[in-house]
């Protein structure tokens, strides 16, 4: 007893193994993943820090229950293929979660070891390092569903849907798959290359993929309940509909919206020219506003783009920023601002319409509102015009209306979210469901990807029971 205890008392003093990151000077004339990945040697060093909990609280952490544990100890048995089989169980993209999930206030939060595992950088290894064995699919049930997005939330519950033995066919309204993996965030957190490598484990599973469909203009969901006998349609098109201040001067040029931009450099290849002819014009001095994950993308990549001076404007302190810890860490080595309690009034233009400046007010902190935080309050007569050129507006997104307008029986919240059964994804509409954003607002991966996979068993129910019924 007293060896084991020895044992434990070793592994709680084991530092954490950090993960190498491009030099800050460096990754910022480049698009290129900043976060290198652990080494074989980093990886057991990472994985032999683990307690082996008898009741693990990681995986009540983790929405899509990955069973840690085990593939830790997979790990530590250098069976990197046998870790990532046990991943693929619960999670069909590891190495998209491994690299973008805030695993922080997830799984990494209940971890009892005083510096916490680092769950995810061992998710991305084993994801980007393990070789997938065959996996396990039940016979073709003869049914059909239709799932309507290929972002998380769709390629998750089409994965799972497949494996249950349903026919299932992605449709993507862009020109890429990916949905806000491939459109939203940048190369440098998650490379297109590994999306697409997570897109093709799902066709692997027998899923098709159809692109260019918008659904609601070149088909409608009536059509592919009657026409094309789907036994069930999972809606999951995200929030790419992009929410604005109201303040004046949003209409100049040099104003984006984070969706706009986002998607100019990412999936139309801004950031390659002059190999791909779509330039994104950016300032010397580039003002955000907002503080979230995605205000931090827009940040580093204007940055990338050639901006001289990058300022994140946000009403609250720095201290109550929604972004990951990680993002803010990485956004200031590489020389964004952070311009706390400050709060944007007016963008001002010249004769010719172009941004020049923004007029702003700074900001105190009251009592805490609703969502936990202390609420921002103006303090008279602070105004001041902040000289920029370019100004990103990053305050979040809403689902289109689109599928909604044109679906009949489908009741929507007054934020134009669908009104949905959280367990199950249901609709006030029998046999379409949804989940990810277009349920919840724009929300996390691995929120999206819990979704898919609640309504995935859901759906396989459903078509069960309605063909035992006759």
């Amino acid at each position: 007893m007293s060896e084991e205890r020895e044992k434990r008392k070793q592994k709680i003093k084991k530092k954490r193994t950090h993960m190498s990151v491009q030099e800050s000077r460096e990754r910022i004339r480049n698009f290129n993943e900043v976060a290198l990945g652990y080494t074989a040697e980093e990886v057991l060093e990472e994985a032999s820090r683990c307690l082996k909990c008898k009741k693990p609280r990681c995986v009540k952490g983790c929405p899509v229950n990955v069973q840690i544990p085990e593939f830790i100890e997979k790990i530590l048995e250098n069976d990197i293929n046998g870790a990532k089989d046990i991943i693929l169980c619960t999670n069909s993209l590891p190495a998209i979660t491994g690299r973008v999930c805030p695993q922080e206030n997830q799984c990494q939060e209940f971890c009892i070891h005083p510096n916490a595992i680092s769950i995810g950088n061992l998710e991305r290894y084993v994801a980007d390092n393990g070789q997938i064995g065959e996996r396990q699919t039940k016979s073709d049930l003869g049914t059909k569903v239709a799932v309507i997005g290929s972002g998380p939330s769709g390629l998750t519950c089409a994965a799972e849907l497949a494996t249950l033995g349903h026919n299932v066919t992605v449709y993507e309204a862009l020109h890429e798959y990916g949905g806000v993996l491939t459109y939203g965030i940048p190369e440098f957190r998650m490379p297109k290359s590994i999306v697409n490598e997570e897109i093709e484990s799902v066709m692997a599973l027998g899923v098709k993929f159809e692109k260019d469909v918008l659904v609601g203009r070149t088909i409608t969901v009536n059509e592919l309940l009657e026409k094309h006998q789907c036994n069930a349609v999972y809606v999951a098109s995200g929030a790419g509909t992009p929410n604005f201040l109201g303040i004046p001067g949003e209409n100049f040029n040099g104003v984006f919206s984070a969706n706009e931009f986002l998607t100019r450099v990412n999936l139309l290849k801004g950031y390659q020219f002059p190999d791909f002819d779509t330039p994104v014009t950016i300032g010397e001095k580039v003002a955000v506003i907002g503080a979230g994950n995605v205000a931090m993308d827009c940040a580093r990549t204007s940055l990338r783009l050639g901006a001289r001076e990058v300022d994140i404007i946000y009403r609250r302190s720095e201290g109550e920023i929604p972004a990951r810890l990680e993002e803010i860490i990485h956004a200031k080595d590489e020389g964004v601002v952070i311009g706390e309690l400050t709060s944007p009034l007016e963008i001002i233009g010249d004769n010719k319409g172009n941004v020049v400046g923004l007029k702003c007010m700074k900001m105190d902190l009251g009592e805490k509102d609703a969502s936990g935080r202390r609420r921002p309050i103006p303090i008279p007569e602070t105004e001041f015009i902040f000289p920029v050129d370019t100004v990103i507006i990053a305050i979040g997104q809403r689902p289109n209306q689109l599928i909604a307008q044109t679906t009949e029986g489908l009741e929507i919240t007054k934020w134009g979210t669908f009104v949905h059964n959280e367990e199950t994804g249901a609709t006030t509409r029998e046999r379409i469901f949804c989940g990810g954003d277009v349920a919840t607002g724009a929300a996390t991966v691995i929120l999206a990807m819990e979704a898919g996979r609640k309504a995935a068993k859901a759906i396989h129910e459903m078509i069960l029971e309605k063909d035992l019924q006759g």
